[in-house]
């Protein structure tokens, strides 16, 4: 899966998981409850630090025309707060891990779109130095994602923010700035579409996993046990190119058929040296 920041794209990220639940705590049937998830993280630095400040959903309920509404009514937006104080490592968020950012009831509907509000605090740590990331500040209130996904009263619904990692951090030049422009995909899935396999030796670390159809990619990296998990993705056929360390040669394997509702497992793949 996937390089990030001050709102969403970012955020993240990923992948929408829907699970339907029979106990107490479900929502009331005119409601659909809603928990938000960040996944994903780059894996070529050290440590890579966001300050999450709140994720901001658009709900259309059901009998409103999305025509009709002003994206830019602030009314119309509900903020969910991240209540932890601590920034949060996306290192920690390959391989199929995620971090909850929140939860919230909404009416019955489709949620439209999404943000991420970023704060200041991001930063990431390579060979022991730390360098602050630029965030434009276009992006400060944070990027829109389209999500268009339908939600029904009683329900409760999985929804992932998947960082693509290896777009999102964009090193200037000779510059040394490191700016941050998060490239993040948002949906809810009932049965989770991807792929999902490891990469071995461990030494080829980092290994970035590239998923490509047509002119679409996705990115992740594979976390410290070499395991790697791309899930969101349409049906189809898929080119995956495994982009090692330099001691190690990439690989390409073409062909990787992904099922509507099925989570295909690759072979394990053995990185050599060059």
């Amino acid at each position: 899966m996937k390089n990030l920041f001050s709102y969403l794209s970012i955020i993240g990220m990923a992948l929408i998981a829907m699970a339907c639940s029979s106990n107490d705590d479900n929502p009331a049937s005119g409601s659909a409850r809603v928990n938000f998830y960040l996944v994903d993280a780059p894996a070529s630095y050290d440590e890579v630090w966001i300050e999450v400040l709140a994720v901001r959903v658009k709900v259309d309920d059901d009998g409103i025309d999305d025509d009709d509404m002003d994206d830019d009514d602030e009314s119309s937006w509900v903020e969910i707060v991240y209540d932890e104080s601590q920034p949060i490592n996306l290192l920690d968020l390959t391989g199929g891990n995620s971090i909850l950012l929140g939860t919230e009831d909404f009416p019955e509907g489709e949620i439209d779109q999404i943000r991420l509000i970023l704060g200041e605090d991001n930063y990431l740590i390579r060979d022991g130095e730390r360098f602050e990331m630029k965030t434009p500040s276009a992006q400060q209130s944070g990027l829109k994602i389209k999500v268009d996904e339908d939600i029904e009263g009683g329900m409760t619904y999985d929804l992932i923010i998947d960082f693509d990692a290896a777009k999102s951090i964009v090193e200037a030049g000779n510059s040394g700035q490191i700016i941050l422009k998060p490239v993040l995909r948002a949906y809810i899935d009932e049965v989770s579409t991807g792929l999902m396999g490891q990469v071995l030796p461990l030494e080829a670390q980092p290994v970035q996993v590239t998923a490509s159809i047509g002119d679409d990619s996705m990115n992740t990296f594979v976390d410290a046990e070499g395991n790697y998990k791309i899930s969101g993705l349409d049906d189809g056929t898929y080119t995956l190119t495994f982009t090692p360390n330099e001691l190690y040669a990439p690989f390409v394997l073409e062909g990787v058929v992904v099922e509507e509702g099925k989570m295909t497992n690759v072979n394990p793949i053995t990185l050599v040296l060059n």
